[in-house]
Parts: C-alpha cells; sequence; structure tokens
C-alpha cells in the first residue's frame, strides 16, 4: 500500500488494515505525524504535540496485538483531542493563557474510551479562547486567509488537512456543525447527553456536547460507538444501552426518507449563493423533501441560548476570568459581565423556551425523518479576527437534538459548504443512515457540485 494511499485512509480502512495485519500502528502514526511536520506550520492546528509519545502509543498497541489479545474498534487509529478535553498525559489549557502549563491528572471520559478503543491520542488541537469565540492560531486548510470556524478550530483543521484521520471537538452553541462545514469534513453533534462531558471544561451544563470530526460517515458511527454511553460523572447521560451505530448506519432505508427542508428564522442571514444552494437540493430530492417554516414562536432561539450561555458561562469560569485580569479577552470579559445580569427569571424562561422548542420539532419529526438545513451562512469568511457566526446551529444545541454536516456543496470561490442533517433527540444511529441516504442521492463528497447563486 502506497504510503499517500496510507495518508487518505478513513478510519474504518485504517482499522481493518491494522487489524490484519497490513499496517502497523507505529507506521500508520508515523505518516500521520510525516503529514502534520509537512502542513503544521501553516495550518496551526495543534497545541500540544509530542511525536515520540504519540509513536510509544502506537508501539504499545503493535505489541498488543502480536500478543493475541483482543483488538479494540479503533485500534491504532490517531486521534486528535481539543484542548478543553483533559488529558493525563498531555497539558489542557482551554485556550488560555491563564491556564498555561494546567496538566490534569485523570483523562476526561471521552478520552478513556478511545483509549479502550485502541486509539493513538496523537495530541491535544487548538480551541478558540476557554471555547468562546475568541480566536486561536488555526488557519483553514482551503484557504490559509479563513478561518476554520471555532470553538474546535483545531479539530477540524487537522481533519480536512489529512493529519488525522479523526478528531474530538465541543459544540455549546455551533461550534462543531461550523468548522466541519468550513473545513469540510464530516462532523456530528450527538443528542445531548449522549457522550460523557466528565473532565471536560464546563461552559454550559444545558448546552455542551461532544462529538467528533472525520473523512467519512462510516467514520462518524465508529467512532460514537466507542464513545456513546451511560457516565455516572455526567448526570446528563442516561443508563441505557446505546445503538449499534455502524450497524444502523450502514443500513439501507426500507423506504426513502422523507426531509424536512427547514430555513428557520435565520434564512434571510444565509447568503444568496447558499439559499440557491438548498433551494436546489430540494428541488433535486422531489417528493423526498418538504418545505416546513417554522412558527413565529422560534424567534426565541437566538437570545434564550445567549441569555443561557451567558449566565452559565459567568456561573463556570467568572472566577478563572476575573482572575486572569488582561490576560483573557475582552470579548470573554464582556460575556462574563452580562451573564451575572442575567436574572433567575431570565434564565428559567430561557431554559423552559429550550424545552418548549424541542417539544415543537416532534410536530416535523412525527412527519419526517431529518430536517436539511445550512451549516452555516455560507462559506468560510475571510479573515482571522472571526470565527464566523452560528446562528444556523443555535436551535438544534439549545434543543438538544443531533446533528451531522455533510461536504456535499462548494460555494464562492469554490470553498466547501456544509449541509446540515438534524434528527429527532436519540435518533443519531437512523440519523446516520439518512446522511448515508442523503450523501448517495445527492452525489457525495467526490463529486461535491459547485453552488451557484
Amino acid at each position: 500500500m502506497a504510503k499517500f494511499d496510507i495518508a487518505t485512509l478513513t478510519a474504518t480502512k485504517a482499522a481493518t488494515e491494522i487489524a490484519r495485519g497490513a499496517l502497523s500502528a507505529e507506521e500508520y502514526t508515523h505518516i500521520c505525524l510525516d503529514q502534520i511536520a509537512a502542513v503544521e506550520k501553516q495550518i496551526h492546528a495543534f497545541a500540544h504535540l509530542d511525536p515520540e509519545h504519540a509513536l510509544a502509543q502506537a508501539r504499545a498497541l503493535d505489541e498488543r496485538r502480536a500478543s493475541g489479545r483482543p483488538l479494540g474498534p479503533l485500534h491504532g487509529v490517531p486521534v486528535a483531542i481539543k484542548d478543553i478535553v483533559d488529558t493525563s498525559d498531555y497539558p489542557t489549557e482551554c485556550g488560555s493563557a491563564v491556564l498555561s502549563g494546567r496538566r490534569p491528572f485523570k483523562d476526561a471520559t471521552v478520552v478513556a474510551r478511545l483509549r479502550t478503543a485502541g486509539a493513538v491520542i496523537i495530541g491535544k488541537t487548538v480551541t478558540t479562547e476557554f471555547a468562546y469565540f475568541h480566536p486561536g492560531a488555526t488557519r483553514n486548510p482551503h484557504d490559509l486567509e479563513r478561518t476554520p470556524g471555532g470553538s474546535s478550530s483545531g479539530s477540524a483543521a487537522a481533519v480536512a488537512a489529512g493529519m488525522v484521520p479523526l478528531a474530538i471537538g465541543s459544540q455549546t452553541n455551533g461550534s462543531i456543525i461550523r468548522p466541519g462545514a468550513f473545513c469540510g469534513v464530516f462532523a456530528a453533534k450527538p443528542t445531548h447527553g449522549l457522550v460523557s462531558r466528565a473532565g471536560v471544561l464546563t461552559l454550559s451544563r444545558t448546552l455542551d456536547h461532544i462529538g467528533p470530526f472525520a473523512r467519512s460517515l462510516e467514520d462518524i458511527a465508529l467512532v460514537l460507538s466507542a464513545i456513546a454511553g451511560y457516565d455516572p460523572q455526567d448526570p446528563d447521560t442516561r443508563p441505557v444501552a446505546t445503538a449499534d451505530f455502524p450497524k444502523t448506519a450502514s443500513e439501507k432505508w426500507p423506504l426513502t426518507p422523507r426531509l424536512a427542508f427547514v430555513r428557520t428564522p435565520m434564512w434571510d442571514k444565509a447568503d444568496a449563493t447558499t439559499r440557491a444552494a438548498f433551494e436546489s437540493i430540494a428541488e433535486q430530492l422531489g417528493a423526498a423533501c418538504i418545505a416546513v417554516d417554522l412558527p413565529d414562536r422560534f424567534a426565541v432561539t437566538w437570545e434564550a441560548i445567549r441569555t443561557i450561555m451567558a449566565a452559565d458561562m459567568a456561573h463556570n469560569l467568572g472566577a478563572v476570568v476575573d482572575k486572569g485580569g488582561d490576560a483573557v479577552s475582552k470579548r470573554m470579559r464582556d460575556l462574563v459581565e452580562e451573564g451575572r445580569k442575567v436574572s433567575a427569571a431570565q434564565y428559567l424562561r430561557a431554559l423552559e423556551q429550550g424545552r418548549a422548542l424541542r417539544a415543537a420539532l416532534d410536530e416535523v419529526f412525527e412527519e419526517c425523518n431529518a430536517i436539511v438545513t445550512p451549516a452555516s451562512r455560507g462559506v468560510a469568511p475571510k479573515g482571522l479576527d472571526s470565527t464566523g457566526d452560528p446562528a444556523f446551529c443555535s436551535l438544534w444545541s439549545l434543543t438538544g437534538l443531533p446533528a451531522l454536516t455533510l461536504p456535499l456543496l462548494s460555494g464562492d470561490d469554490d470553498m466547501p459548504l456544509g449541509v446540515q442533517l438534524v434528527g429527532p433527540a436519540g435518533d443519531d444511529a437512523r440519523l446516520l443512515r439518512t446522511a448515508n441516504w442523503l450523501v448517495n442521492t445527492a452525489g457525495g463528497k467526490a463529486s461535491r457540485r459547485r453552488a451557484k447563486a
């Protein structure tokens, strides 16, 4: 197998090749490290990287295979971890000078589960400051003068640049779906509570999600099978059996899925190219896609999520921000001050609005299997002072519904334009199955169509 071919393997294919002995974990990790060395000076995806430590993990995994012991589903596959997720062997600094040098003693649950599945934890990826809006150093691999999105900027860029087949990120508002869309990779924000957040920087218990970036939907299913499930350290996870994500995702639908084309009250914020592209998708899908206009009450989404985020982040991060003083960005300090002014009545009303909107969306899912909607206003904007607008992600974060971004389109300047697919709560596996159908129907990444206004 040629070195180039190995470097572009999906995680699923790489794990298969390693398990059958055609490729070693050490060799695969070396190839990923070579790619990192080749492009990292331009992309700046990693906050912490220790090549020798990564190779030592890979050698230990090769020894395990040679001993005949059972292998996990991600055996020998390098995974990059967002730098708000605790790792016992790398610093976790949360994109802030205030936490410089912080070294946790224990892995976050998601990291521990990845290790159990046989993953090589290759390094920590750049996050925006405290996973909020102040940008880090990462650039978009498709155009170095554009943002990769945020806050999971390094994770999305590392996968897009071919550095790693998998990466882990987090989303409180739009921090998985938006960078996934901007960087042109597959990404998933699971149902709220599907993946444990124990050992991850808490911004908002109500809104925080953990999810993967990958080269294929098959890889998304594979990594979810490793990280999903109950964790007594996270009170929002549930002690119920998880789905067989790879099996369900690969099944064919018994009938053609029905999609709801939802514009949301933010539709006018999408640029002309994006609006035209999604109108075209709806037209192409024909009877399988129906237009659904959400009622006016959904307009409260963006005020409600802002209220919850500000209040929760003031509570969870206020002391650290105060201690940091001018070492913390003004934008972060302003958010904390805003959150401290939120009244109990305002906060409780915002929580209730989120619950009511989630219940209202059940009516859509009674008629349709999934919602198709933009992942962002358009392609990644030029400039590195902003990470873009999460407006097209906010409703799905507020309601905790599972969402995917699929790299099916190109927009202005041939930049990636993500298609967002949203499903009912807890229906992540079947959402992946629907996504596979949509990818095959809409032409897939290999034939990503040019969107024209």
